[in-house]
């Protein structure tokens, strides 16, 4: 799985980004199985949405992931960053559990 981190108007300190890689990778395990059929791609950004808020929800992250042909997106915004962090990888991981639901064989047959 590869996962991309982009920032934008906030500065991506390593603690940041191995907490992201930290948080994000757990998800890999989930979709190890369809990771055979295409390349998992997961793109994440992390952004401070103004510039002269300082309190309030002014943090925001959205996560895209490219899988098998489809394409799961969660998005939160937060007044910490890695509490948006959290939030949208749990969003994420509830995707992911409705997606391969959906792609249980039904009667012999693979529900799309």
């Amino acid at each position: 799985m590869k996962i991309t981190i982009k920032s934008t108007n906030l500065d991506l300190i390593p603690s940041l980004r191995t907490y992201i890689e930290n948080k994000l990778s757990i998800l890999a395990r989930l979709v190890k199985k369809f990771e055979t059929e295409g390349e998992a791609d997961l793109r994440i950004e992390v952004a401070r949405t103004t510039q002269h808020h300082h309190k309030g929800e002014v943090f925001m992250a959205e996560v895209n992931f490219h899988l098998s042909g489809r394409t799961l997106r969660a998005t939160e915004t937060s007044n910490d960053i890695r509490r948006a962090i959290d939030i949208v990888k749990h969003k994420l991981h509830l995707e992911i559990e409705k997606f391969k639901e959906k792609r249980l064989p039904i009667r012999g047959k693979i529900k799309k």
